[in-house]
């Protein structure tokens, strides 16, 4: 079975994450692996991938004209792949050295159509002490409360994963239309996002099945100094509220896990950490003080989406 992993660039400026991203792929214990590479309407992003890899057997490069975005990027590089299976990865990523043997592993053994595994991260500046677990979905981490029943470490069904974590039966990806491109500009919304929770919506309608979770298919995601920031968190956890919303009314078929997740940070996860509170440390505190805040503020989105998503 052949794994394609998708890698899409359209700026120099995080050409060296690429490299790594790319060099991540290279060193994968699978043999069958391709890795596709697309340059997203950047000529100069084209020349260097052209160079840099263009006489490695077990990748292609394909270079688009105009600038289309990840989505289209994506789409575009899983039409030319060659594999059955069809993986997606980041720019700002870094994959474990079994991620794709364990992807295809899935597929070996279990019939279903999409397959993706946990995101870990790698604080570039440090973790800061007030960010919770239950949000480490702001910076594109696995967080507690994932997963089927609600635990990371499980196996088992799931809407979808992480973008940078995630993959399909190439067909059934072809045979879906791929990516919405649509998602982030939907009737002229850029804040709205959910590229990979809209497919798998109509993956779950088509076929009855979501994507199979495999926490030992790893993949470490970049957290970048910018993205600790509590300004730029808070903004992300307000924009990402309203996203929750925009899905759950313009894909019904995402079966209401948005407003399922808030209602469990307010009846299960803010009481836990208040219990454990018995003997309080700075950490424990903030971290209790922050899960209130970003809880209100990603309610906060949910309900301003209300107003415009009806």
């Amino acid at each position: 079975m052949r794994v394609s992993v998708v890698v899409c660039e359209h700026s120099m400026d995080r050409y060296e994450d690429f490299r790594e991203a790319v060099e991540s792929l290279l060193g994968q214990t699978y043999d069958d692996t391709e890795i596709v590479l697309v340059s997203d309407g950047n000529e100069t992003v084209c020349e260097y991938m052209r160079d840099n890899y263009g006489d490695v057997d077990s990748v292609l490069v394909h270079c688009l004209d105009e600038n289309v975005g990840l989505l289209g990027a994506r789409n575009a590089g899983a039409e030319v792949a060659n594999g059955d299976v069809v993986a997606f990865m980041d720019d700002d990523a870094i994959a474990e050295e079994e991620w794709v043997a364990q992807l295809a592993e899935v597929y070996e053994t279990k019939d279903v159509p999409a397959a993706g595994g946990k995101m870990t991260p790698a604080w570039v500046a440090g973790k800061p002490d007030f960010l919770p677990e239950e949000f480490y979905w702001l910076v594109g981490v696995t967080h507690r409360g994932f997963g089927p029943d609600g635990d990371p470490e499980l196996a088992g069904e799931v809407r979808n994963t992480f973008g940078s974590n995630i993959s399909f039966r190439r067909e059934v990806f072809l045979d879906l239309g791929g990516f919405d491109t649509d998602i982030g500009g939907r009737q002229g919304d850029a804040n709205l996002q959910g590229g990979e929770t809209e497919l798998c919506a109509r993956l779950r309608e088509e076929y009855s099945y979501g994507v199979y979770y495999n926490p030992q298919a790893e993949v470490a995601h970049k957290v970048f100094e910018y993205r600790t920031k509590l300004g730029w968190l808070l903004d992300r956890a307000f924009w990402q509220g309203y996203s929750k919303r925009g899905m759950e009314t313009l894909v019904p078929e995402s079966g209401g896990e948005e407003s399922y997740f808030l209602t469990q940070l307010v009846t299960n996860y803010i009481p836990g950490r208040l219990t454990r509170l018995t003997s309080p440390s700075f950490e424990a505190v903030s971290q209790f003080v922050m899960t209130l805040i970003f809880t209100v503020i990603v309610g906060a989105g949910y309900l301003y989406g209300v107003t415009k998503y009806r």
